[in-house]
């Protein structure tokens, strides 16, 4: 029940009629007169019905009144065939009350404790949840305490760029990272970022997005992050003459964004005009992280590493650092400039950090240890058709492998999985008898079929019936 029900009749249950003695679930919003007396929206009309018919200022009505009536209808005097309810209680109220605190520095959760959940769900780059949980316990510390407002010292904001191979798990942080601090999270994509005045994305649309996505509540979203992909895409363009509108331009005009800077934003529309109503956001404690990919950013750091000596008993080899898996470690902000992107940019992303490249090792725990891996998400599917699967541990292997193969990191993995599974998922509802499914290597290689246990017997048969199972082709 809200706190207004509360004060104004001291009851937890629902208004009565005075008039018709309906409940307010059966005849609907009731209308408050003094002296605690409730009427239905109905009875209010038929008395102005009433009014008009019979004419004259009060339409010849006998006067009634309402001061001194007697007590409002008592719950003893609603019909037997009507049954008295408790208010309901307003739900998304309630939600956003206890959501309240949640930018509360008592409630902010240490470093340790948000890289404890972070691998909960995320496999390996130790590195990176680390350098992401400090940044943000220190970038929300700041917020929530307001230091410098007393001695002066101000605290910079810790805006950060990552950097790793596709499938490293770049998105998959920061989204998981937003649901532990639970604070607005809203995702660009930098290649739809043109300079003012060309057709795309203006910078301002990724303000728009935090602000939808903290339900049009400026304070909500200014306390919010913003995650933009693809960042490597706005680099400046090299030999070309034509003007350069998704490049340098608008690193140029995210500059006052990650400073922090009022912005006048549209609400509820990705772009200004007249007929859109606008309102001010700061950006000053909004905590911008940059990503992406950075490709042939390793022959950059390569040609850096190698520059130095190239003759004598400590020199590099030119091939030195082919075969390095995680060069991009190695990165250093002269390699982010020669890459293109502009110094001021760089100077406002002051933690640089790179992801590493998914391994095989790295992928066979993908599969199996998070809260959500893709293997747990099958077994769900088919324990609602209530069948059992199972995965070999050589099978698990096998699908890394693969995985590793196609170089497109833990995107791979669905991908591989979703091919040998089609079979699995089409023909093993039809038998109802089917009640275990073990998914093993030469399946996965093509070379056999997965095992199947009946219901009620324990012996496994393998499916190589073309009535059950169609067979795998052999490589």
């Amino acid at each position: 029940m809200s706190e207004d029900n509360k004060s104004n009749n001291g009851s937890e249950y629902e208004d009565v009629c005075y008039i018709c003695r309906r409940t307010e679930s059966v005849a609907g919003k009731m209308i408050r007169i003094p002296n605690n007396i409730c009427i239905c929206k109905d009875c209010m009309q038929k008395t102005f019905d009433s009014m008009d018919k019979m004419g004259g200022p009060f339409g010849g009505m006998p006067y009634m009144d309402m001061f001194t009536m007697g007590q409002p209808p008592q719950h003893a005097e609603v019909p037997k065939n009507q049954k008295l309810k408790k208010k309901k209680t307003e739900k998304k109220a309630a939600k956003n009350k206890q959501q309240e605190g949640i930018f509360d520095i008592k409630h902010l959760p240490a470093p340790h404790v948000i890289k404890g959940t972070l691998d909960e769900y995320v496999v390996g780059q130790e590195f990176a949840k680390k350098v992401m949980s400090v940044a943000v316990y220190n970038h929300y510390k700041r917020v929530l305490s307001g230091v410098g407002e007393e001695d002066g010292v101000e605290i910079e904001k810790s805006n950060m760029l990552m950097i790793g191979p596709t499938g490293s798990g770049k998105t998959y942080l920061v989204k998981t990272l937003a649901r532990i601090l639970q604070v607005p999270l809203a995702i660009a994509d930098a290649t739809s970022l043109t300079e003012a005045g060309y057709i795309g994305d203006d910078v301002e649309s990724v303000l728009s997005k935090l602000l939808a996505a903290a339900d049009n509540d400026v304070e909500k979203a200014e306390h919010g992050i913003i995650f933009i992909d693809e960042i490597d895409k706005i680099a400046k363009k090299r030999n070309t003459n034509s003007r350069d509108v998704s490049g340098e331009s608008v690193q140029q005009g995210m500059l006052k964004l990650l400073e922090g800077s009022d912005v006048e934003v549209p609400v509820g529309a990705m772009s200004k005009n007249a007929m859109v109503p606008m309102t001010t956001v700061n950006t000053g404690n909004i905590l911008f992280i940059c990503g992406g990919a950075f490709p042939e950013l390793e022959k950059v750091i390569k040609k850096r590493l190698t520059r130095s000596s190239s003759i004598g008993f400590n020199a590099q080899l030119q091939d030195a650092f082919d075969k390095d898996e995680n060069l991009l470690q190695k990165v250093a902000t002269e390699d982010l400039r020669e890459f293109g992107m502009i110094p001021e940019f760089l100077g406002r992303l002051p933690i640089v950090f790179s992801l590493q490249a998914m391994t095989e090792e790295m992928l066979e725990k993908v599969l199996t240890q998070p809260k959500n891996a893709i293997t747990k998400q099958y077994q769900k599917l088919l324990a609602l058709d209530e069948v059992d699967l199972r995965f070999d541990d050589e099978a698990i292997g096998a699908i890394a492998k693969k995985a590793v193969e196609k170089k497109t990191g833990a995107r791979a993995l669905r991908a591989i999985i979703e091919e040998f599974m089609l079979d699995i998922m089409y023909e093993i509802p039809k038998d109802d008898l089917i009640g275990r499914v073990t998914i093993t290597k030469d399946y996965i290689e093509k070379k056999g079929a997965p095992v199947i246990e009946m219901r009620g017997s324990g012996e496994a048969k393998l499916l190589m019936q073309r009535d059950v199972l169609p067979e795998k082709g052999g490589n």
